[in-house]
């Protein structure tokens, strides 16, 4: 089998990469085991606004163009739902709060995403006596139907293998890399934190955070908005809510944990007041960088191995912007972004 590009790992980066190569007509197999779960915990939300300091999130713009669109044609590809269209309610927990979000909107970096007007709770559900501040142009993914459906495009079409990727059996020359019965120009490592079993790329300085997720049936909470506080609400539909998020650095198990359950409802307990029941819980480990940038790049020696990781918390909006980067720098020599590039690092 003869392929342009073999991709390890099939999250949000991977998938990410795997649309600029079938929009670009290259071919590509996928090797993937199953072993990462950082997308799962992501929430699947996109908002251009860090709302623990009222902040542009960074090239929130830039990402945002090319994330909605790569999602609205995954869509159609998929013959799936993916984007949910919602607004994100930033709870006010003083006045001192409203004050500073009507600092923060009248930046004109940030105008475009934050209401000038305070939305008063009419909810007797919630616990919010200084009300809400709206952020516009946000929503949510729905992260595991698109793994789940572009699992199935890729082994329908014979370009998944479910198994590790064989580091020992490779053989890389100057124009291309062999094992077993596959030739491939380059290799693109989109394995979240199972970078860290890759001998190529293990010496990149992820710091690796566990994080956990409970989903709630809340019949009496009836919110179509995404609720920010100390925890945040993702409603899912069918009274369904997603809670999130913790953050671990010492357990990096994908297993779930009573430790965050308890931590996470007693965020909620201050958030919510009515009656709910815990019907899920997901735990995984988010590939985090110290700067809080990705990391993408060309491997020092191997000119035909490539990273791209670390995109954090934000997946559904960095992927896209990442994974054309990382394309351009590949097929037309387009320079990364100083700010991601891997040479920041020495590996």
């Amino acid at each position: 089998m003869h392929v342009d590009y073999i991709v390890v790992g099939i999250g949000l980066a991977g998938i990410s990469f795997c649309e600029q190569l079938r929009n670009n007509n290259k071919t590509f197999v996928v090797f993937d085991n199953n072993s990462q779960l950082s997308s799962a915990v992501a929430g699947g939300l996109y908002n251009p606004v860090v709302l623990k300091r009222f902040t542009p999130v960074w090239k929130a713009k830039e990402q945002l163009e090319l994330a909605l669109p790569m999602y609205a044609n995954l869509e159609q590809f998929l013959n799936v739902k993916l984007d949910y269209k919602l607004p994100v309610y930033r709870k006010f927990a003083s006045t001192e709060e409203q004050n500073n979000w009507f600092e923060a909107s009248d930046k004109p970096i940030l105008e475009t995403y934050l209401s000038d007007t305070i939305i008063k709770n009419e909810n007797t559900s919630i616990h919010a006596p200084f009300g809400f501040g709206e952020v516009f142009k946000t929503g949510r993914i729905d992260v595991k139907t698109l793994i789940e459906s572009y699992k199935k495009y890729l082994k329908k079409n014979n370009l998944y293998f479910e198994a590790d990727f064989p580091f020992d059996d490779v053989k890389i020359e100057s124009e291309k890399i062999n094992f077993k019965n596959i030739e491939a120009k380059q290799v693109v490592f989109a394995e979240g934190f199972g970078v860290k079993q890759n001998p190529f790329f293990n010496k990149l300085p992820l710091v690796p955070a566990k994080g956990e997720l409970l989903i709630i049936h809340a019949p009496e909470l009836k919110i179509n908005f995404v609720l920010k506080s100390a925890a945040f609400l993702i409603p899912l539909g069918d009274d369904l809510y997603i809670v999130g998020a913790t953050y671990e650095w010492k357990d990096l198990t994908n297993k779930i944990s009573l430790k965050a359950k308890e931590a996470l409802l007693e965020k909620l307990s201050k958030l919510i007041k009515c009656p709910f029941k815990v019907v899920g819980q997901v735990a995984g480990v988010r590939p985090t960088v110290k700067d809080r940038r990705p990391l993408v790049g060309k491997h020092p020696q191997f000119n035909n191995l490539f990273v791209l990781n670390g995109l954090g918390t934000r997946g559904v909006m960095i992927g896209p912007y990442v994974a054309k980067q990382l394309y351009d720098f590949i097929e037309k020599g387009t320079p990364l972004d100083g700010e991601i590039d891997i040479n920041r690092f020495k590996i």
